[in-house]
């Protein structure tokens, strides 16, 4: 051993005993500890952040969708901690990443490029049905909610003439009338429970916003008004 390797042990266990100032080999021990368990509390908070789009619950996600995110991270955080907070095991993942492109997944590489070539002809305008049409006029075979599909999963999006009408307004300091049915919508009989609602209309002449009252217990409109403005 050389002189430096024996005063170090010689100051470790001097500390150790209480002769010296200083943190302790077990001391040292858990603050090495308690830093690799904060160091794995904030990745994990980081990954779940991310992965929020898949953890809401309902059908499971795609594979292809989870394999793309796990690619996009795993040199940050590693294969096999993300597949420990997402619904899907490192073995299926590296199965997805040796297993050879499926058909559809070819098909739609080809799609995806003349769908990118058709909205930016229009420089952006067309939506997913007129890119469709284009497609189509091209003499492409393709369904019209693989175009969707496709545009959606690209961010690729038409224009929107108008601007979004808002029919709610809320006003947190206006007092709210009480919930008299406690949130049963259901009636023995006719006429015992009537619900209204509003909605608007897009016409050529402009917005037109309906108001409307139904029986619950017909399900019948028993009443309603229309109006080119929400009073």
């Amino acid at each position: 051993m050389t002189p430096e390797t024996l005063r170090k042990w010689v100051r470790r266990a001097e500390t150790d005993q209480g002769l010296r100032p200083g943190l302790t080999s077990t001391e040292r021990e858990r603050m090495k500890q308690l830093e690799r368990e904060n160091r794995e509390l904030r990745r994990t908070n980081e990954i779940l952040k991310a992965a929020a789009v898949f953890l809401r619950g309902g059908a499971r996600p795609p594979t292809e969708e989870m394999t793309a995110f796990i690619d996009e991270r795993r040199d940050a955080y590693g294969v096999e901690p993300i597949c420990a907070l997402l619904p899907i095991a490192p073995s299926t993942y590296y199965a997805a990443k040796n297993r050879p492109p499926s058909a559809r997944a070819l098909r739609d590489e080809e799609i995806i490029e003349k769908i990118r070539s058709a909205w930016k002809a229009s420089r952006g305008r067309y939506g997913a049905r007129k890119v469709w049409r284009q497609l189509r006029r091209q003499g492409e075979s393709v369904a019209r909610c693989t175009v969707e599909r496709l545009m959606r999963a690209e961010g690729l999006a038409g224009v929107v003439r108008g601007k979004k009408v808002f029919t709610t307004q809320s006003d947190d300091t206006a007092p709210r009338p009480d919930d008299l049915v406690e949130r049963d919508f259901t009636a023995p009989a006719p006429n015992r429970l009537w619900v209204a609602n509003l909605t608007y209309v897009r016409t050529w002449a402009g917005f037109v916003y309906v108001s409307f009252v139904f029986d619950v217990y017909s399900r019948y409109i028993v009443g309603w008004q229309a109006a080119s403005h929400l009073r």
